[in-house]
């Protein structure tokens, strides 16, 4: 998942915030930054607009929230 540009970001920040239970981007080195902490958003968000947003894996704690998250990829065209 790579974001384009701010808008993206904001949109996905806004479909991170939907979520009920904590939703993680995990890189190839087993980093893992919890979006639902801002800290963590600010290093995340850095991560997805470099090189390194192509490395990283979108997992959440529950069904419902992955069906938000796909939402959001499929209407933003990010896979």
């Amino acid at each position: 998942m790579k974001l384009k540009d701010a808008t993206q970001v904001n949109e996905f920040l806004a479909a991170v915030n939907q979520c009920k239970e904590q939703v993680y981007l995990v890189s190839q080195y087993g980093d893992k930054f919890n979006l639902k902490s801002q800290l963590s958003q600010y290093i995340a968000i850095a991560a997805l607009v470099n090189q390194a947003g192509e490395d990283l894996e979108l997992f959440c704690d529950s069904k419902e929230d992955e069906a938000i998250m796909m939402k959001y990829i499929i209407e933003n065209d990010i896979h």
